[in-house]
């Protein structure tokens, strides 16, 4: 297996950029639908002509067969879970959608657009994206019970915590220790990459954080301390996006792992 450092060359970066890009295709699309819905929104309410362009976008990937109806179930899952959390968080004073929509749902316990279900449903996406764009294959990943406890405990952890002690820190321990041999191997070109997956959790948990600022600014849901203006986002929120896009990572890991068990090559995915 080659790393990274041996036969390194500028061409090689500039093609894993453009295959992270082409990766973010749905991401990329929430952030210009944010940003349109600035300039003009055909007269409607700004959160449901989000939701438009976010379903037109949705058909474009599974049209154009960006993303395969399994695929496309997985990301259901996600809009389900994501909504979900979405509620709790805005009944418990987390953040706020504070403008008015048509396609709004919840009630006493919150009220969320349905476009932010796509916000989660964009991360599951990039994950698909990069699995086949990089030809993804997981070494060392664990039992399919531990790691689904794992993640189930990670999911709870995010509502327990409002009544609850914050077990984020435990839970975070406990990845490391089941995923400290676990690596995930990408293709670029001709050259094999292999990286520490627990590492890879820690720089996408870094990017959506960032992805969160963006998105912020552009009105995309709102926090307490923006209420009288736009303003970074605590960096307290890396872990919060570490610990989800591990969640997100099982659900598509549980996926391939069947799609390749299908195929008898169940070894790496």
């Amino acid at each position: 297996m080659q790393t990274l450092a041996p036969r390194y060359h500028p061409s090689q970066f500039l093609r894993l950029l453009y295959l992270g890009l082409l990766c973010c295709i749905f991401p990329i699309g929430i952030f210009i639908s944010l940003a349109l819905s600035h300039v003009f929104t055909l007269g409607l309410p700004r959160y449901d002509f989000i939701l438009i362009l976010c379903l037109g976008l949705q058909v474009y990937m599974v049209s154009s067969k960006l993303e395969s109806p399994r695929e496309l179930l997985v990301i259901c899952v996600f809009h389900v879970l994501g909504l979900a959390l979405e509620l709790y968080k805005t009944g418990a004073g987390s953040w706020a959608y504070p403008e008015f929509a048509y396609f709004k749902v919840g009630g006493a316990i919150g009220t969320v657009p349905l476009y932010s279900g796509f916000m989660y449903a964009s991360v599951a996406s990039f994950i698909c994206q990069a699995w086949r764009r990089f030809d993804l294959k997981v070494r060392g990943w664990p039992r399919g019970e531990i790691i689904t406890l794992l993640g189930l405990g990670i999911y709870l952890n995010f509502f327990t915590h409002h009544f609850l002690p914050d077990f984020r820190w435990l839970l975070m321990g406990a990845v490391g220790l089941l995923l400290w041999r676990s690596s995930v191997r990408l293709s670029v070109g001709s050259q094999d990459y292999r990286i520490p997956i627990t590492l890879s959790f820690v720089v996408m948990g870094l990017c959506i954080w960032g992805a969160e600022n963006i998105t912020t600014y552009l009105g995309a849901w709102q926090y307490p301390d923006q209420q009288q203006g736009w303003k970074p986002v605590g960096t307290g929120k890396i872990s919060s996006w570490f610990l989800l896009f591990i969640v997100s990572f099982m659900v598509v890991a549980g996926l391939k792992k069947l799609e390749a068990k299908e195929r008898g090559r169940l070894e790496g995915f």
